[in-house]
Formats: structure tokens, sequence, C-alpha cells
């Protein structure tokens, strides 16, 4: 197969799907690839490494896109990317697509096999999501540390304190894989944590991994409520897989902050977790907003920002599964590795994913690989 990766457009995306030494196994097992210019300078990988193992550097993004067989992306195509889509073509990236209806309908229409990496589970997890969750959810905590600082227009906190002086209060919507991590870096700060999830099994590996370091709640209204409005730094993580995120944080629990209070919202990627963020993603260029005298993070690609720490990351989860597919073929992958099916949000003109279909009120069809 001829497998495609373009350079990603999102605002200030460095990332690139596939570092050279994923791009060697691909050659090595009889693919063509087609890596459009500078699409890994952001990641510190240049043209030259990607043509020492074999790939071929391609100057335009139209020419990548229209010949290949995969496209081999990370991000999920912006509206200028839309005329390339088209019946025949495999596309192999984060979609996101609950939430997105106008891209949902763009693959419906022109019949595009999308195959999105956050919805693709195995044994209950999902791998192709878990290395930026990770990163994102670290980052949150670094990046909220740094608004909370008072030239960044924040309360004018440091997150540890110091001997005398209080630390910052960290509240974590979330005990999966990004509340994990953003407990990692906050406990580590030496913050004081409080974590809210519904999840008991998951509170409890929080609190054995971080002993008499943390506070645990059930997540509910109530709960949230409280911690919210005594936080200074307040990290939403809550995920449901190829679903639109809950809005569990409320606009009247926003107003009872303090003023120059962080909220970073890991989860505006499938909608955004909270009243006020939802439908308003910020980019890293102008990332954040002022509301009710808070700041509100919402970055779409927290880790585009460390892109060589999540290249690499990404790249090590998801080339299993494109050398799969090009050596197989979509069908006889699935039949291989049947996780690959959960991944399939669109097929032959229909939406594949039922979460996705009621997000987006579309027909749901069960996915039938010709």
């Amino acid at each position: 197969m001829i497998i495609g990766i373009p350079k990603e457009i999102k605002d200030q995306e460095y990332r690139v799907a596939a570092v050279p030494g994923a791009v060697s196994e691909l050659i090595k097992a009889g693919h063509e690839v087609l890596i459009e210019t500078k699409a890994g300078i952001g990641s510190g990988i240049e043209d030259k490494d990607y043509e020492e193992v074999g790939a071929k550097i391609i100057d335009s993004a139209k020419d990548v896109w229209e010949k290949a067989d995969i496209i081999y992306k990370v991000k999920e195509p912006l509206e200028e990317e839309y005329k390339y889509l088209r019946e025949d073509l495999i596309l192999y990236t984060y979609l996101h697509l609950a939430g997105n209806e106008n891209l949902a309908k763009e693959l419906v229409d022109k019949k595009v096999t999308g195959i999105a990496y956050e919805t693709l589970k195995l044994d209950n997890k999902l791998p192709l999501l878990t290395p930026m969750s990770e990163i994102a959810g670290r980052m949150a905590v670094q990046e909220g540390a740094r608004y909370l600082t008072k030239p960044a227009g924040g309360r004018g906190i440091l997150l540890q304190g110091v001997p005398g002086v209080r630390p910052a209060h960290v509240v974590i919507v979330g005990a999966g894989t990004v509340g994990t991590g953003a407990v990692r870096i906050a406990v580590g700060m030496g913050a004081r944590v409080t974590v809210l999830d519904v999840n008991i099994e998951a509170l409890s590996r929080l609190q054995e991994l971080f002993p008499d370091k943390i506070e645990t709640l059930y997540s509910n209204s109530i709960n949230i409520e409280e911690s919210v409005k005594s936080a200074d730094l307040v990290i939403s993580t809550v995920l449901i897989p190829g679903r639109r995120a809950p809005q569990l944080i409320k606009e009247d629990m926003v107003k009872q902050m303090k003023e120059g209070s962080v909220i970073v919202d890991v989860a505006i990627d499938q909608g955004g977790s909270t009243d006020i963020t939802k439908g308003h993603p910020t980019s890293h260029t102008d990332p954040i907003f002022v509301k009710h005298g808070v700041i509100h993070y919402a970055v779409a690609n927290i880790p585009g920002a460390v892109a060589m720490t999540s290249t690499y990351a990404l790249s090590n989860a998801t080339t299993r599964y494109i050398k799969t597919i090009a050596n197989l073929g979509l069908k006889s992958a699935c039949e291989k590795s049947p996780e690959i099916i959960s991944a399939i949000n669109t097929y032959d003109g229909y939406i594949t994913n039922k979460g996705v279909a009621e997000d987006d009120n579309f027909e749901y069809k069960e996915l039938n690989i010709k």
C-alpha cells in the first residue's frame, strides 16, 4: 500500500504521525511511504532522516493525500483538508467525532474509512489514546501552575507553597489515565490534591500509589461543587470513549471560585467537560479565556507542545496497527486483530460507532467490511 503522512496544520501542532524507525518498518514490509516536506521538523525529525530509511519526500499536501491509500495522521482533518477526502481512502488518526458533526458528515458523505485512535479498545483499555493522555495529564498541572502566577493573570500562588504557607489546592476530576498523570505531577510539586471519580477501584489504586498524599472523594454534584469552590486549580479529565464529555463542572460552581483560579479542561477534544468550555476550544497561540474571574485553559492539542516526546510515544503505539492494516488489508486485519473494529468510526457512508452516531444524530450501521 501507499501510506501518506501529511504535515499537521492545526495551530502549533508540531507532532508527526511516524518516526523514521516506524517508517523503516513499513518500507521493509513492502509499502511505499510518502511524507510531506518538513512534516517532522517540529519533532526534531528532518526530511533527510526519512529519506535515509527509504521514504519519499513530497512537496505538497495535495499530492500526499491524493496518492495515498492510507493517510496516517495525528489530528483530525481540518476544513482546509476536507477537499482531499475521498471514497477509497483509509484515514488513520485521532478523529474525536463526537461533537464534530461537520467532519462526521464529510467522512460519511465521501465514504471514507475513518479509523480513530481514541476508540480502539483492547482488554478494556485504550492503548492508542493512553500515551497522549499521560502527557496531557502531566502537562495540565504544568500549564495550570503557570497560569496561577500573577504575571499570567492568576492568583499569584506557588503550587507547592513554602514553610509556613499552605500549598495550592488542586482538584482533579477523573481518576483515569489523564487524572493519574495529573496527580503524579501535582503530588510531586507538593500541592494539596483532591481526586474525584465514580470508580472506587480507581480511587483506591491512586490512594495506594500516593499514600497520605491525596484525598479522594466519590464524584457527585455535591462533592464536585464543594471541591471546585475551594480549588485554586481544577483539572477536568472526564472521558467516555467515543462520546461527548459530560459537563460535570457547572457554571454556578465556577462562579463560586476565587478570582484568578484556573480550570484546565483536558476533555475539550471530546466537546469539553464544563458548561463554560463546552464548544469553546482554545489553541496554543491563544490558550486561555477568562469568565467569572476564572482562567479557562482549553487547548485541544495539549501534547503538541511537547512534540519531541509526544511524537515518539504516539508512533510507538500506533505503528503496530498501521502495519497490520497495510500488510493484510482492512478485512483480514480486523480478523487478525479484532480490536481494530472498535476503532472504525465511519465506513462505506455510515457511522459505525454507536456512541458517535447518537451524539452527532447520525444513522448507526453495524460494521460489515466488504
